[in-house]
């Protein structure tokens, strides 16, 4: 990839030469112009000029565009209208047709014993080192990836980075796109910062890392809009109770494959909880168990709110007391709107909104989305929106009615540094201020904070 002179309203770069064989890593904040990057490299730029553009031609890449890419396709050959069953989507092996000459790779990734799983029975995780392999089997001659080890568990990390240790001894070029310093591999020889918009250093690593520091700027604090004169919190209704969850014997699973079993689970009022485990455990199926999104949820001996499943409750009664974000929701949003809409919808339990709202509300909206650095894009599409951005604008959505049970299922994907600290300082707060209970999933170590109460190993009840 050679590059001169190149000019976008939210990218320039002077000079930048990379060669096959090669690993490189771009390091840059969510303001940075690491989207339009990735955006350049995939075709998908318009209106630049460039005295010099030699880019990688027909580069493999790895995003999150890509992964919902996927995803859409997967709905548009859904079936399940004509099953007697929900259809799990296309086998895993079908995107690996020459699997069985890679045996080892899917070993070392723990995706031998899903080639006959559907895509749609996969984790976040799974998904993601899917297409991993799929590009890495087809032969790709430059891999792109767009933060990596986003949703993958420790173990799938390690495996990943030998992997990719690999590759430009294979000749491959390997450019990492990544928010986060410490996802920043200490085997990637070559380093590249982008800031506010600029290309401002690319090299060796070691001669490049030093300067990492001095580009950073941080965030003007903005006070987060949790007090009362914003909104009040989700009317109680008939939710006495401090019990919000009520889980005995706890069972999850799809066909003959057992998740987990024998989960005993009280989360009462204030009990803070962190959900861990290995991609593919069910940490993600178990927060769909209890937000009613699983028909798990009838099956198991499960009370929300106090109330048994099952029991007459409708899924908006329970979810009106929930604020939600996962990567399922997130795929999901796939309706016309604005960012402002989707934050307001998080009052409605919709995706989309279709009821009429008061300035209040709309005034609540739009101190979220200052509190989130957005709010010059109030009537931004949402889905022209980068993935980080789109995921701040959930994440308001999930905090805007101060729900009595905040689920958080791996919430700061695709975020930098200091929004994922930021939400994390955020929910410290709300914590302290007894505004919300929170269950927290996450794979990142650095995201175990003081004030969650208990951790929960999920791999503990694995079958």
């Amino acid at each position: 990839m050679r590059i001169h002179t190149f000019r976008h309203q939210n990218l320039q770069i002077d000079k930048l030469l990379t060669k096959p064989g090669e690993a490189w890593c771009f390091f840059g904040d969510n303001s940075s112009g690491i989207d339009s990057f990735i955006d350049l490299l995939s075709g998908r730029l318009q209106d630049f000029s460039a005295k010099i553009l030699h880019l990688p031609e027909h580069p493999a890449i790895l995003s999150f565009q890509a992964q919902q890419e996927v995803y859409e396709e997967e709905l548009r050959n859904d079936d399940s209208d004509f099953l007697d069953r929900i259809d799990p989507g296309t086998p895993v092996c079908q995107y690996l047709p020459d699997y069985r000459n890679h045996l080892p790779l899917l070993k070392a990734f723990g995706m031998d014993h899903c080639l006959q799983l559907g895509y749609r029975q996969l984790s976040s995780g799974q998904s993601r080192k899917l297409l991993f392999l799929q590009k890495l089997i087809g032969g790709a001659t430059t891999l792109v990836m767009q933060n990596p080890y986003d949703g993958l568990d420790q173990e799938s990390c390690h495996e990943l980075n030998l992997a990719l240790q690999q590759l430009p001894d294979r000749n491959i070029e390997l450019i990492l796109l990544v928010n986060s310093e410490s996802d920043i591999p200490p085997w990637c020889s070559y380093l590249a910062l982008l800031a506010s918009g600029r290309l401002e250093a690319s090299g060796l690593r070691k001669i490049v890392q030093p300067l990492l520091h001095s580009l950073q700027k941080p965030r003007r604090p903005v006070p987060a809009p949790i007090s009362g004169k914003h909104l009040q919190p989700a009317p109680a209704g008939d939710v006495q109770s401090d019990e919000l969850i009520y889980l005995r014997g706890g069972f999850a699973g799809y066909g003959d494959k057992k998740l987990f079993t024998g989960l005993d689970l009280t989360i009462n009022a204030g009990d803070h909880t962190l959900i861990t485990g290995p991609n593919g455990c069910g940490k993600s199926t178990l927060l769909d168990i209890i937000t009613g999104d699983n028909p798990k949820c009838y099956a198991n001996t499960l009370r929300i709110f106090g109330k048994r499943r099952g029991s007459g409750e409708s899924i908006w009664d329970i979810k009106k007391h929930m604020g939600i974000i996962s990567p399922a929701l997130h795929r999901e949003h796939r309706i016309p709107g604005s960012a402002l809409q989707v934050v307001l919808s998080g009052l409605y339990d919709s995706i989309g909104l279709y009821t009429k709202v008061s300035s209040t509300e709309v005034n609540a909206a739009k101190h979220w989305l200052n509190w989130l650095s957005l709010a010059g894009k109030s009537d931004t599409p949402f889905r022209r929106m980068s993935y980080a951005e789109q995921r701040l604008v959930l994440i308001g959505r999930s905090l805007i009615k101060r729900p009595k049970l905040l689920i958080l299922d791996e919430p700061t994907q695709g975020l930098d540094d200091v929004h994922r600290n930021s939400l994390l300082d955020l929910l410290e707060q709300i914590a302290d201020k007894k505004l919300s209970t929170i269950l927290f999933v996450s794979h990142r170590k650095d995201e175990h904070r003081t004030w969650f109460h208990r951790q929960i190993h999920l791999d503990s009840y694995a079958v």
